[in-house]
């Protein structure tokens, strides 16, 4: 079945997103626990078990591409998938079990 562009375009900015750099896995791993509940960045920090640093860089590289929405201000400020990203997310379940078997076979070496 021929894939619309506006699909293409998420299956790009996906890979790119999720396996474009080191940080893909935790960018994925954000993807899901948003998908169930928001959270702030200081409860993503203890769920992934980074620094909040590190959990601030991933949130703000999903929010620049528009896979991820805020609401609130400071520490209060909760994080969301976007309409877009949820509209998409089978699409990201698809890249994401490509990307999952692929950092399982290299951790197995």
């Amino acid at each position: 079945m021929p894939r619309s562009s506006s699909e293409v375009s998420w299956k790009r900015l996906l890979w790119y997103v999720l396996a474009g750099s080191r940080g893909g896995p935790n960018r994925g791993r954000i993807i899901n626990l948003l998908r169930r509940e928001p959270y702030n960045i200081n409860k993503l920090a203890e769920a992934l078990q980074v620094h909040y640093r590190v959990a601030e860089h991933h949130i703000r590289a999903l929010e620049k591409n528009h896979l991820v929405s805020s609401a609130g201000e400071k520490y209060g400020k909760l994080y969301f998938l976007s309409p877009e990203m949820e509209a998409h997310l089978p699409l990201f379940d698809e890249i994401w079990a490509q990307i999952s078997r692929r950092v399982e076979r290299e951790v197995k070496r």
